[in-house]
């Protein structure tokens, strides 16, 4: 015989919060594993130009959460199991585990709030030094034109976008035309590229924003659960 009353309805929500808290775990998981091989960003962020390579901070946040969405889904099975064994010392020790956890998201936050354009800033600060090589610099070494006219040419068919700007990308396009240059898309488009880069980090670094506050908040939720619970088998005449 276990917990009564309140604290018995405390320990099914505790374990419906992190049932809901495992499978979050894993859908963070599957959502970082699919940012990390979706084709577009694999695509420009394994790109190599003149021995730089591509800048990798957005995989480097994209590792983390492969690492807290494990970390989450096993926290979450110690929850479950501490809350259905009405076990003190699971349930403390989920509860430590949910601080340290909880502590890191925020300071991850507050680092990514700060950060939030970096990611962008970096590939189009890559993207025009390929273009200039490319495009612009008629003096350079053949071979680095080239190469970077390769890299160019990834760009523009991955995101499907031509030029640094509005002007640059109609010109790039009319030299195409005119066969001064092969570097534009197949499909013709003349959207430039710096507007497609912060479109397709923006967008990610949105999701993932929203994804650590859904998660922030059930942490919550579960930190109060866990020490209410841990609080009330304490107290109960069975222990």
């Amino acid at each position: 015989m276990g917990v009564e009353g309140c604290t018995k309805c405390i320990k099914y929500l505790l374990f419906f919060f992190n049932f809901i808290f495992w499978l979050a775990g894993g859908v963070i998981l599957g959502v970082a594993l699919w940012l990390r091989h979706d084709p577009q960003t694999s695509n420009l962020l394994e790109l190599k130009f003149d021995g730089n390579q591509a800048p990798s901070t957005f995989y480097i946040s994209v590792h983390i959460l492969i690492a807290v969405g494990a970390v989450m889904m096993v926290v979450g099975f110690l929850g479950c199991y501490g809350a259905i064994q009405e076990s003190q010392c699971l349930l403390g020790t989920f509860f430590a585990c949910l601080v340290i956890l909880f502590a890191c998201e925020v300071a991850a936050g507050i680092w990514g709030f700060m950060h939030k354009d970096t990611v962008s800033t970096e590939m189009i600060n890559f993207y025009d030094s390929v273009y200039d090589k490319a495009v612009t610099d008629t003096i350079g070494d053949k071979d680095t034109k080239q190469a970077a006219t390769s890299v160019l040419k990834v760009f523009h068919e991955t995101l499907n976008c031509c030029g640094k700007g509005t002007l640059t990308a109609v010109l790039t396009s009319l030299a195409d035309k005119f066969g001064l240059s092969n570097v534009c898309p197949q499909s013709g488009s003349t959207t430039n590229c710096h507007t497609r880069i912060e479109e397709l980090f923006s967008d990610k670094i949105y999701l993932i924003g929203i994804a650590a506050l859904v998660v922030a908040v059930i942490m919550i939720f579960e930190m109060i659960f866990s020490m209410v619970l841990c609080c009330g088998i304490r107290n109960s005449p069975v222990y």
